[in-house]
Formats: structure tokens, C-alpha cells, sequence
């Protein structure tokens, strides 16, 4: 099989890729060693910086974002109990974000995809990268007892943190950061109606707490819990109980429960690879960098890079120029290590750390109580919210 660009990792990055790249007439082929139904089994993020919603919009998919996406301007901290609403769009000149859930940014992908006969091989095993340092790449993978090979041009690395397009790199052509945080973030996923209109980001001394939402019908909330913790170990009673003690008295009025759908511990880690580019191998999204779910980054990171590295090889087929291309992994990581900094800084601010005592509390506390009281501080944070310019 030959094509231009390969695209490893059929993830939302992997097929935001293919979409654009189709939409300027390039060919490519997607590999993903998982199914179609557990790559939308994912319950992963849902809030879109404006660069994903515009992404969205030219690879021709954003039809159903509009219609079902949940615009918010503004999010609320609490802390000590009590409220203080960062009024985004006021904050930012009128920008906002859109909460769409990326099972269903994924779905409408898929299925346009799909719709336009364009070849995506799921279930594909062992996926192996090579020659990406030649001017002849190629992939390699195993589907019903056959081994095939695509050869390209390009080499996307969509694959995500555990995939084999960063693993297959030389050890000495890469250097990777990292932070383990020392707790994780238990999600229930329920189909109740959120507590507020808006997230709640709360600190308390019980630990941090997240009141999210998938749509006006489905809610998705989240507790800090000890990376030794378990999830059999919760039930949804338990669930509730903790949640609503990690709120204010009005939102603890207003809480509706109900069975969980979905209930799973995530860990939290900042990480980052560079350089994203490797002679005719491109890393985007997760393959490249992860971020805490504290600042909504994640998503939009990946959909950043897509921008950059879709833009370079449009470039490169349409002028023959290579100069995007030779500049994407600076661009990305410009942005990345800003992204990072916030995600990094944001959650410092709202989780209790295991050993550092009451002082850290009151630290926190009194952080937050200058952020949400001075105009300077509002705004930084209401900037980083929706995405520092590109």
C-alpha cells in the first residue's frame, strides 16, 4: 500500500489530521491497533479551546458541536467554602470555551471519515515505524494472519503516550521530562443534571473536586484521591457522600445523584518529549506530551499541533517548501511548555499534597483569596483558560 502521510493512533488528533489533510487533497491512511468501539469507549475531556472549535469547523465536522456544544465564560473557584466566578469572556475581550465531550468530537471524526470511504484500519497488530529517518518511511502492521506494509512520505505519530512512534525512537535522539503527581482523579460519569451551569473547581481540605458536565442532561464530577486508592473501593454512595463534602452549601442543596455510568481512576503527570520531529516522523498529542486534567489542556494541545503540522504538510505538497516542516517542533513546544506551566501551576493550587501540613492549605487559600480579588490576577487566569494566542 502507498500513501502520503501514515497516521498512527486513530484518536481524535490521528483523525483531525486526516481530516484537514484530506480536505487539501493529500492521501493518508490511519492504523489503530484497538477498535473503532473502544477508541469511542474513551472518556476523556470535554472542554474546547476556541483553536479546536475552529479546527473543527475546517475539516468540515462542527456541524453537531454547534448544535449540542455548551458555550461557558466563565468558571467557578471555590475555596473556604464559598464561590468567586472567573468571568472569562469579560476577562479575555469576549472569548469563550465549549464543553463537547471528545467521545463525541471522536464520533463525528470517525464517521466523516468513514462516510468519505476514506481507509482506516482498526485492530491492527503489531504496528511498527521504520525508516522514518530516510527519505523512504514506512509502516508495518499485522491484520487477520497478514503482515502489511504501507509506504509513505510521512509518518504521523498520533499514537499517544504508550504508543510504539515515540517508543521506537533512539533513546539518545529524545529527551523526556516528567512529574508523577502523588494523587489521581476519581470520575464518575452520570446521566443526572450538572450541579451548576458552569465547572466548579474546588479546593478544600479534604482535597481537590471538579463539577464538570458532558451536556445539560449528563454530568461528569471528579475527587483527588491517593494513587493507592482503588476504584472497587468506591461506591456511588460513597461517591456522593465525599463529593458533596468537598462543596459549598449551595451546590450541596442542588446536587442531584444517581447510578454512575462510568467510574475509573486516572493519574495525573506532566510530561514532555523533545524534539516532536524525527527526520520524516512527526509526533502530535499525547504521543508528546501529557498534561494534568486541571486545566482542560490536553485536547487542545493536541488539536494545536494538528494545526501546525496539518498547515506544514500543505505546505510542503502545495509549494515545496519545507520551511513549516523544519520549524513544527520549535512552534509546538513553544506553546506546550506554556500549557504545561498552567496546567502544572493550576493544579498545585487546588490539591492537597500528601506531607506538606496545615500551612499549605492556608498558602493556597490565601492565593486564591488575591486571584479572585485582583483584576491582574482574574485575568491570568482567564487567559490560560481559553488558550494563550498560537
Amino acid at each position: 500500500m502507498r500513501t502520503q502521510v501514515a497516521i498512527v493512533g486513530a484518536g481524535p488528533s490521528g483523525l483531525l489530521l486526516g481530516q484537514l489533510l484530506h480536505k487539501a487533497g493529500i492521501d493518508t491512511v490511519i492504523v489503530e491497533r484497538q477498535s473503532g468501539d473502544y477508541v469511542l469507549g474513551r472518556i476523556r475531556a470535554g472542554i474546547l479551546e476556541q483553536v479546536s472549535i475552529d479546527l473543527m469547523d475546517e475539516a468540515g465536522v462542527g456541524a453537531r458541536m454547534h448544535r449540542e456544544g455548551i458555550v461557558h465564560g466563565g468558571i467557578d473557584l471555590l475555596f473556604k467554602g464559598e464561590r468567586h466566578r472567573i468571568d472569562i469572556h469579560a476577562l479575555t475581550g469576549g472569548k469563550n470555551v465549549m464543553v463537547y465531550g471528545q467521545t463525541e468530537l471522536t464520533r463525528d471524526l470517525m464517521e466523516a471519515r468513514a462516510a468519505e470511504g476514506l481507509p482506516t484500519v482498526y485492530e491492527a497488530a503489531n504496528v511498527q515505524v521504520h525508516g522514518f529517518d530516510t527519505e523512504t518511511p514506512r509502516v508495518t502492521y499485522e491484520k487477520d494472519g497478514t503482515t502489511h506494509t504501507i509506504d509513505c512520505d510521512f509518518i504521523a505519530g498520533c499514537d499517544g503516550f504508550h504508543g510504539v512512534c515515540r517508543a521506537s525512537v533512539p533513546r539518545t535522539a529524545l529527551h523526556e521530562y516528567e512529574k508523577v503527581y502523588p494523587f489521581g482523579w476519581l470520575g464518575l460519569l452520570s446521566d443526572t443534571p450538572p450541579v451548576h451551569d458552569e465547572l466548579i473547581y474546588a479546593n478544600s481540605s479534604r482535597g481537590f473536586a471538579l463539577c464538570s458536565m458532558r451536556s445539560h442532561t449528563r454530568s461528569r464530577y471528579y475527587l483527588q484521591v491517593p494513587l493507592t486508592e482503588k476504584v472497587e473501593n468506591w461506591s456511588d454512595d460513597a461517591f456522593w457522600d465525599e463529593l458533596r463534602q468537598r462543596l459549598d452549601p449551595a451546590a450541596r442543596q442542588v446536587l442531584v445523584t444517581g447510578a454512575s455510568i462510568e467510574k475509573s481512576i486516572a493519574p495525573l503527570r506532566s510530561f514532555v518529549a523533545e524534539p516532536m520531529r524525527f527526520g520524516r516522523m512527526f509526533l502530535a498529542g499525547d504521543a508528546a506530551h501529557i498534561v494534568p486534567p486541571t486545566g482542560a489542556k490536553g485536547l487542545n494541545l493536541a488539536a494545536t499541533d494538528v494545526k501546525y503540522l496539518s498547515g506544514a504538510l500543505i505546505e510542503h505538497y502545495a509549494e515545496r517548501s519545507d520551511s513549516a516542516l523544519d520549524t513544527y517542533s520549535d512552534r509546538c513546544l513553544r506553546r506546550v511548555w506554556k500549557a504545561e506551566r498552567f496546567s502544572w501551576w493550576f493544579t498545585s493550587l487546588m490539591h492537597r499534597f500528601p506531607d506538606e501540613g496545615e500551612i499549605a492549605q492556608k498558602l493556597q487559600e490565601a492565593e486564591l483569596d488575591y486571584l479572585v480579588h485582583s483584576e491582574a490576577g482574574s485575568k491570568t487566569i482567564a487567559e490560560n483558560y481559553v488558550g494563550l494566542p498560537l
